[in-house]
């Protein structure tokens, strides 16, 4: 159980298991048991044959601190190779860390051990299986879960008093019966979609709001591949922090282009009538397989708009999905304005070395390899024998990811943050573990690789695309 000096979470509410014991308060410890094994469970509020953490869709919540030893026995039930990765935490990849490149036979125990740095930053991740081709089919099936680092951002007199919600957005492709359907080539190549959606594992759920009070509200968006256009009826989103950890400043938003694997942390008001307000997920196109369209615009929610010849991204041709729906419920005892700054964020200093990244495949000649779609960085792909790229310890460089297919590519780099170099000059405003590419665009982002070393990947979170080729290894030495 967590030491009471933590805040308690809308548990009666939403339903999301916790799983934290917090063994000293001098020396802390998170200790955890994880088990991944398939079984009946319910989901939606039907009967599901999927793979869970513990027995549950979604797995148990870890909550740590900077500065906390992690421990996590995850014991095999399943009938395949599987293993964890810890999206977004600056820890080690090496030896029995977030080291992708073990894989726990079935029946099996690992223990993962890793310390998290004093100056870790606070923020909402998760973790979820990385063997190289079952990434897709083990997460679509229902393996996640979220890991909280409490810091600084917690620690603000404004944000800490807000009565706090997690949602971890995930679809399931199901049957009559309840058994997981398995995509074909094609809906593999665009990336699977399930058209059962939920949060919490729930269809709709309730998300209570005082009058005059605030809702800090975590969104994960655990699927494989949707993408989530997500907005609240008659309420903006403060976002005060994404993937990365805390802004710099709170920004309203009105719409918010929630990535595969991405995190976001939004501040609700609540100032309206008393009443229900959807939360909603709008549909996105995110191109489809030797597309013809154009870009439109450049605002949030805007992507590969137009024909498709051969596909659409299935998210594209379905209408709006209710997510939860808040809900009124008694007046709060005070009302207060968010701060103008949250956290300090210094922009990385110039970089030492400057890297281009093709993203392709997916349609055209020479794709085809193996009697399979293929998806390639640098007209490769992964080759979990191949040391892709070397960099060095301490050093900081400049990334950009170009896009020459028709398909938008959200990339993710394991173990170091970036910042997304601002075209306008601007200063960053966060630190960040995801980035759109979209179709026929690209993305340059600049990140310093600190404290360890070791062999790290990079790749795109649609992760069909990463089972099928989309990734690369980084070795820092």
């Amino acid at each position: 159980m967590a030491s009471s000096h933590r805040r308690t979470f809308l548990k009666a509410s939403l339903g999301l298991p916790f799983a934290l014991r917090k063994l000293s308060s001098t020396s802390p410890v998170v200790d955890v048991d994880l088990e991944a094994r398939q079984g009946w469970m319910r989901v939606g509020g039907r009967p599901a044959y999927l793979y869970g953490y513990n027995g549950q869709v979604p797995g148990p919540m870890i909550e740590a601190r900077p500065g906390d030893h992690v421990r996590v026995r995850l014991r095999n039930g399943l009938a395949e190779p599987t293993n964890i990765h810890y999206h977004g935490l600056h820890v080690s990849p090496s030896g029995n860390s977030d080291n992708v490149m073990l894989h726990i036979p079935a029946g099996e125990v690992l223990i993962y051990e890793f310390d998290l740095p004093a100056n870790h930053r606070s923020g909402t991740f998760w973790y979820h299986p990385h063997v190289h081709e079952s990434v897709a089919r083990q997460v679509s099936r229902g393996l996640a879960g979220v890991f909280i680092v409490r810091g600084e951002l917690d620690q603000i007199p404004e944000i800490a008093s807000a009565p706090e919600a997690v949602l971890v957005l995930q679809d399931f492709s199901l049957s009559s019966r309840g058994d997981p359907l398995e995509p074909n080539m094609m809906e593999r190549m665009m990336g699977r979609e399930g058209g059962l959606v939920t949060a919490n594992g729930q269809i709709n759920p309730a998300l209570p709001i005082r009058l005059d009070g605030w809702l800090r509200l975590r969104i994960l968006n655990a699927s494989s591949s949707r993408f989530h256009r997500i907005q609240l009826e008659e309420h903006p989103l403060h976002v005060i922090a994404t993937d990365g950890g805390a802004q710099a400043a709170p920004e309203e938003r009105d719409e918010i282009l929630l990535l595969p694997g991405e995190r976001v942390e939004v501040m609700v008001r609540g100032n309206r009538p008393a009443g229900p307000y959807r939360l909603l997920s709008r549909p996105y196109n995110r191109g489809g397989m030797m597309g013809m369209g154009m870009q439109m615009g450049g605002g949030m929610g805007s992507g590969m708009m137009g024909m498709s010849m051969m596909g659409r991204a299935p998210s594209a041709s379905s209408g709006p999905q209710v997510l939860a729906t808040l809900n009124y419920q008694g007046r709060a005892a005070k009302t207060w304005n968010l701060p103008q700054q949250l956290v300090r964020i210094d922009p990385l200093p110039k970089p030492t070395v400057y890297r281009t990244f093709q993203l392709g495949g997916g349609m055209g000649m020479g794709m085809m390899m193996g009697g399979r779609m293929n998806f390639t960085i640098n007209g490769r792909t992964f080759d979990p024998d191949r040391i892709d790229t070397r960099a060095a310890l301490n050093t900081v460089e400049e990334w950009e990811f170009v896009n020459s297919s028709m398909m938008d590519h959200p990339m993710h780099i394991h173990t170091n943050p970036f910042q997304v170099v601002d075209p306008g000059g601007g200063a960053a405003r966060s630190w960040k573990d995801m980035v759109l590419v979209r179709a026929g665009d690209r993305v340059r982002v600049r990140a310093a690789f600190r404290d360890f070393t070791g062999t790290v990947m990079y790749h795109c979170h649609i992760l069909d695309h990463e089972d099928l080729g989309m990734m690369g290894r980084l070795e820092i030495t």
